[in-house]
């Protein structure tokens, strides 16, 4: 069987013409669904939203006492070396590390454990699903000091230090660590920056 010409012609025209009704209908169904999602995306956000951050904030507007450590704080790192070199005759100490407001976290109380007054939260993402526990405070009978386990990945957990400085909103924590001849010191400070004193007292 001959195919002449000009049945080739139309055969083409209809192969090319069913094409483009396939990507008009694709990017139709395709334009669709977007506008589906946005009509859903400004329904959700006809209401008010509220993130972590803000719901931390109204909870310790409520709860949170004149000498309480609940708050949130930006947090800063520092790492000392000291080490004696074979010839000195004292030993220096130098910094090694240091990150100034690398995170913010919030110190809560949690009632549901005897073993820990606080729990420590990193709140630099929001919108989460849910958020990790990254440390436990358990305060000591001397009133501002305080004792940190603080978690870290695979299981790992370092113990921290810590003094509360009520009139600065100050949370200072320390950690030794000595390998052979050096020793390294770890040195925490949490600021709060939510609840202030001033805040709080009025």
């Amino acid at each position: 069987m001959r195919i002449s010409c000009s049945d080739f012609k139309n055969y083409r025209m209809r192969y090319f013409t069913f094409l483009l009704l396939a990507i008009v209908l694709v990017l139709s169904s395709c334009s669709i669904e977007k506008t589906y999602q946005a009509n859903v995306k400004r329904a959700k956000q006809s209401y008010e939203q509220i993130n972590f951050v803000e719901l931390m904030k109204k909870y310790m507007d409520k709860n949170t006492g004149n000498e309480s450590i609940e708050g949130i704080y930006s947090v800063s790192g520092v790492v000392l070396k000291k080490s004696k070199g074979f010839f000195a005759s004292e030993a220096k100490e130098r910094t090694v590390f240091q990150k100034d407001h690398y995170a913010q976290v919030a110190v809560i109380r949690d009632n549901a454990r005897n073993n820990r007054e606080f729990i420590e939260i990193p709140i630099d993402k929001n919108y989460l699903a849910s958020y990790s526990i990254r440390g436990e405070f358990t305060a000591l009978s001397e009133g501002n000091v305080l004792v940190l386990k603080h978690f870290e990945p695979k299981g790992h957990e370092l113990i921290y230090s810590f003094i509360y400085d009520r009139e600065r909103d100050i949370l200072e924590g320390i950690r030794v660590e000595t390998s052979g001849s050096i020793t390294y010191t770890y040195k925490l400070t949490f600021v709060k920056l939510y609840p202030k004193q001033t805040m709080a007292q009025k």
